[in-house]
């Protein structure tokens, strides 16, 4: 069951690179000299994303794009688009990327109101970057370990993470915004976060539910913004 579901979802499980433009303090050094000027420089990111639509859609976490001066898109097969973002909802941690492409492959939604603890799960992404040596994603396993979960303690950026998926599936740095998919290879989950006193996986990994990430997406896609109840 676990190796059918993956052929049917890695092929659309892509690499989010990203490049942000920080600035670095003078050294104290050159400031007594006269010369000290606070300069730039780049740093790279990388995390994980999937194709929703055939035209080049791709849903990721928000945390993954934040701040990004330049975004790109790698396929399975090593192949770079480069990628725009149309919207982002912090909140939510999730956002929506396009790359000019056709006929892409596509995952199949699941629907995760009707998840059972303990059934098995698979995330899908690559974590750590090109530290494995290649573009091909990697696959964990594990099962559903609690729905509805709320974690306290601050995520990524501004995310509030609550009505969260946990799984033991392992997820790691690199394993953001990749999917989570159930024995049929559909897609219950979007990677986010994990609960770690180490930085690396100890089985307490969260997913944002596929329902709850589908609906988000739908805005972003048609308002490029999540709208937001209010009363008045």
């Amino acid at each position: 069951a676990i190796t059918q579901a993956v052929a049917k979802v890695a092929p659309a499980v892509v690499t989010v690179q990203t490049e942000v433009v920080e600035r670095v303090a003078p050294d104290p050094f050159e400031w007594f000299f006269g010369g000290g000027r606070t300069q730039q420089r780049a740093v790279a990111g990388l995390g994980s994303g999937f194709i929703v639509r055939p035209d080049g859609i791709v849903v990721t976490n928000a945390h993954v794009v934040a701040g990004a001066s330049s975004v790109s898109i790698m396929m399975r097969d090593g192949k770079t688009y480069p990628a725009r973002i149309l919207g982002a909802d912090e909140t939510n941690d999730l956002a929506v990327l396009k790359i000019d492409a056709r006929n892409l492959p596509v995952v199949k939604m699941g629907n995760s109101d009707n998840l059972l603890i303990g059934e098995w799960v698979i995330a899908i992404g690559n974590p750590y970057g090109f530290l494995l040596g290649n573009s091909e994603p990697s696959v964990t396993a594990g099962v559903v370990s609690g729905t509805g979960r709320n974690l306290m303690a601050q995520g990524e950026g501004s995310a509030a993470y609550f009505d969260m998926i946990q799984t033991d599936a392992s997820i790691n740095p690199g394993n953001s915004g990749g999917p989570l998919v159930d024995a049929d290879g559909e897609v219950i989950g979007v990677n986010s976060s994990i609960y770690s006193t180490s930085g690396g996986s100890i089985g307490l990994g969260f997913a944002i539910p596929i329902n709850r990430a589908s609906r988000v997406v739908e805005d972003l896609l048609g308002h490029g913004s999540i709208r937001r109840p209010w009363i008045g």
